[in-house]
């Protein structure tokens, strides 16, 4: 079971901050999603801030982040500014700070280039390859609409990236605060995944890799349309629960900090594994992806989450078909179809 030390549901004021451990704060900012926030984390040291993620870039958000700047970092300057992977909640304002503060951002490489690559797509119109993926698997034209519509919005959230960055690997140790932060690299969610773990402390702050109550989306796109993301986020799941102890404070991305991570990480790799065999029990006979949404998901999915909600179909299937369980048809009609193998 988990558990909620600072209570569930409970958070700081959107552009206020809350010490959870020393030299640890946590800062929370809004998001105009349905998801609509998201957690930062800020360490404090004699001579400065170190800034783990940064919120999406809009004028409301550096806004708050002025105001944090001038209420709350005591006069000190933000010395490095860590970004835990790809995704615009989690990178927007990297730039922006890192700018602001003439400080480096730190990132893995996969994330860097990976993020560098999808902003000069999106900057452009949407390639017929994009809109054949989509096709493929079961988007009427309404549907196809909206994504060409909204194909632009991951660039037009991000502020623009620093040339150069500071690449984290697994196993490197960062120096704040003296003590030691272990860098430990996730993968499924996005390629290259970076949490930090804090022995002295006991504390993980662990971005998106493993959040309490929600599950981080696992998904194909049509940049790589025959990935495997489920496989890598399993193994990282079950490599997590050996390589950490169970008796850490959680500071996740999105709720609230928590304990009980073995136990989040078995329920984790255990509702995957439900997926498929539901999947499974599904493809007796030739499915398009779009037809698996009620199998997956038991509620009807809006628009506004279609994207994500194929992809993380997609993502089982691609698992299945690389174990062999599943084939995958081309029809005249241009849809994918799947059935067992």
């Amino acid at each position: 079971m988990l558990s909620y030390p600072f209570g569930k549901k409970q958070s700081p004021v959107s552009g206020s901050i809350k010490e959870v451990a020393d030299g640890v704060y946590w800062l929370r900012m809004s998001l105009p999603f349905t998801l609509d926030h998201i957690n930062l984390w800020l360490l404090e040291d004699d001579t400065g801030w170190t800034v783990i993620d940064t919120g999406i870039s809009t004028k409301e958000i550096r806004g708050s982040w002025q105001q944090v700047i001038k209420q709350h970092l005591k006069n000190k300057p933000i010395k490095r500014v860590i970004v835990t992977h790809l995704h615009p909640d989690h990178i927007g304002l990297a730039g922006w700070l890192t700018e602001q503060f003439q400080c480096d951002l730190w990132i893995s490489q996969k994330e860097f280039q990976l993020c560098q690559s999808i902003i000069e797509t999106t900057s452009k119109a949407v390639p017929d390859w994009a809109i054949n993926f989509y096709h493929s698997a079961g988007y009427n034209e309404e549907q196809l609409s909206i994504y060409k519509r909204g194909f632009s919005n991951f660039a037009k959230i991000i502020s623009p990236l620093p040339n150069s960055y500071q690449q984290l690997e697994d196993g490197n140790y960062l120096n704040i605060n003296n003590r030691n932060w272990e860098v430990v690299i996730g993968s499924g969610h996005s390629p290259e995944h970076v949490c930090l773990y804090c022995a002295d402390l006991k504390l993980l702050i662990s971005g998106d890799q493993v959040l309490p109550r929600i599950t981080s989306n696992i998904s194909v796109f049509p940049m790589d349309p025959d990935a495997n993301p489920l496989s890598d986020w399993l193994h990282s799941c079950a490599s997590l629960r050996k390589r950490l102890p169970d008796d850490l404070l959680v500071l996740p991305s999105h709720q609230e900090p928590f304990y009980g991570l073995h136990h989040r990480l078995e329920t984790l790799i255990n509702s995957h594994e439900l997926a498929l065999e539901r999947l499974l029990a599904y493809l007796g006979s030739p499915r398009k992806a779009i037809d698996c949404m009620a199998t997956m998901f038991g509620r009807k999915i809006n628009n506004s989450e279609l994207q994500f909600a194929i992809g993380e179909i997609l993502a089982h299937l691609n698992y299945l078909i690389q174990k062999g369980r599943v084939c995958c048809k081309k029809m005249k009609d241009g849809f994918h179809y799947y059935s067992l193998s």
